[in-house]
């Protein structure tokens, strides 16, 4: 499908919409997350562990709670909870007795689709409004964006605390 004719934009423009964006799925994903019986920070986990799934691996604990930034005590918390809601179950790792994994339980990923599932049909349909050079763009640009985030976000969090004097 070829692309539509887009309304101009300026950069302030499109930075406004990005942040009315962040700011709603932020709220959003609290909503999603209370709808799942999960707190964002489980939630969080929970989507790095669908990565994993989607990509035929399992995530050892600690590299998990690597990506979640949280502490191993932390990463245990959020564990037991994911566990108690039938999402993931730890498994000793047949490499090395003292890791353990975790892996998805068969029956999450059917009920994060039930609640994801309406709002990725939406996007699908998004995207199909856009012609293929449109859609390598935006992925692109979200790709390089998400990398500037977190180059922004190492230096906040390495950085010294002159915002909150």
């Amino acid at each position: 499908m070829e692309g539509k004719e887009r309304p101009a934009a300026t950069p302030e423009q499109a930075l406004y919409a990005m942040d009315r964006m962040i700011a709603l799925a932020h709220f959003g994903q609290q909503d999603i997350a209370a709808r799942l019986g999960l707190n964002v920070t489980d939630l969080t986990c929970l989507g790095f562990l669908i990565e994993a799934s989607l990509a035929g691996e399992s995530l050892a604990a600690g590299d998990l709670a690597e990506r979640a930034r949280l502490t191993t005590g932390g990463i245990t918390g959020v564990l037991n909870r994911l566990e108690k809601a039938n999402y993931a179950h730890r498994q000793a790792d047949p490499e090395d007795r003292r890791r353990v994994r975790v892996v998805m339980d068969e029956s999450a990923q059917a009920r994060i689709l039930a609640v994801y599932g309406p709002f990725y049909e939406r996007l699908g349909a998004l995207f199909a409004d856009y012609g293929p050079e449109e859609v390598a763009v935006l992925a692109d640009w979200f790709t390089r964006a998400k990398g500037l985030m977190q180059e922004s976000l190492d230096e906040i969090r390495g950085g010294d605390d002159t915002a909150r004097k």
